[in-house]
């Protein structure tokens, strides 16, 4: 069976999400049962008395198993900000134990796990731990989404440098355009594939009028594929 994989970002809103949900997707369609999983949200609305993250009902939407909410994401926060930050206004503290145990759960009934990050590498969970530590505690390899936009090389390889500082494995990076009005798109890829240690897994290109899009090409997508199940 494939590792489970931990998708980070260089930023937040970068992309993560999509991937996730792509990565989800392309691993049922070859037979592979697969879950989403976001540890920790913040920016929720309260549905039906508790609060809930629209990337993790996207998530939870396109897994293979059935997971209540709080399985696919157990600590969730209504203000967009930063998730120590939320937590301490709502009196909480993130518990990396409850984390693990929900994890758990993915584990005994899916063949991969897709986990979804917050913000980038290094956001913190609570005063000691952020998400770099789960990750690792986790034994996920990571896939670095890169939003494709000015100062991309410098943030992709930072990210990728303190991924491999802290003794994770970096399965491959994937570029997602942001914007479309990013005109050196080409140019960047080829200097970050240039520049980073971990494989480049593919990119997406910017289309704002459909969600037709694909994480990658079709006719890449099956190589990619088998890349990531015999990942190790």
């Amino acid at each position: 069976m494939p590792k489970n994989f931990f998708i980070t970002g260089t930023d937040t809103d970068v992309g993560k999400t999509y991937v996730a949900a792509e990565l989800v997707k392309a691993f049922q369609a070859g037979q592979i049962k697969a879950s989403g999983f976001k540890p920790v949200a913040a920016g929720a609305k309260r549905v039906d008395g508790q609060f809930k993250n629209d990337d993790a009902l996207e998530l939870m939407c396109e897994s293979s198993q059935e997971f209540s909410y709080k399985d696919i994401n157990p600590y969730c926060f209504e203000p967009p900000i930063a998730p120590h930050i939320a937590a301490d206004q709502a009196g909480v503290v993130i518990d990396i134990s409850v984390i693990k145990s929900c994890y758990a759960k993915h584990q005994l009934v899916s063949d991969v796990v897709i986990i979804e990050g917050a913000g980038g590498w290094k956001v913190p969970l609570n005063s000691k731990m952020g998400f770099d530590d789960l990750a690792l505690s986790l034994d996920a390899a990571v896939i670095i989404v890169v939003g494709l936009k000015l100062g991309c090389i410098n943030h992709a390889l930072l990210t990728e440098e303190a991924v491999l500082n802290k003794g994770c494995q970096v399965a491959g990076w994937i570029g997602n355009d942001l914007s479309g009005d990013f005109d050196e798109v080409n140019e960047n890829l080829e200097a970050l594939k240039g520049r980073m240690k971990s494989k480049f897994l593919g990119a997406f290109e910017y289309r704002p009028d459909t969600k037709e899009k694909s994480l990658l090409e079709q006719r890449k997508i099956e190589s990619v594929l088998d890349y990531l199940v015999n990942f190790r």
